[in-house]
């Protein structure tokens, strides 16, 4: 027997599947890119951390509009991109905080070598 079931009937629960898949691609990017504020190592909320690209050339956002993309199309855009709290981000985004310094830290090993 077909499904004879509309999107107007599953609708609500195809919108919690879209928000529960960008929860845990959110959880996976920020793992992948290392948990923490790469400026200041704020790691108290995720909702806090934002993904800002080093280029300024994005092919998407990792959340827009529910889509779903493969786990690999997500790493290779997260690689262009650097992990800040919110405030670091608005300070790098109004230019209080420069992007070279940024990137400077994140390329230096523990114990302040070049890598």
């Amino acid at each position: 027997m077909a499904d004879k079931r509309k999107y107007a009937d599953r609708r609500e629960e195809l919108i919690k599947a879209v928000a529960k898949r960008r929860r845990k691609i959110k959880t996976l990017a920020l793992e992948y890119k290392g948990g923490k504020c790469q400026i200041c190592g704020y790691n108290k909320y995720q909702g806090a951390l934002d993904l800002h690209h080093i280029n300024g050339k994005k092919e998407f956002g990792i959340g827009d509009k529910g889509y779903t993309r493969s786990w690999e199309k997500v790493k290779a855009e997260l690689d262009k991109c650097i992990l800040v709290c919110a405030n670091c981000h608005r300070e790098l985004e109004g230019g209080i905080t420069q992007l070279s310094r940024v990137i400077g830290i994140e390329k230096r090993g523990e114990f302040g070598e070049t890598l």
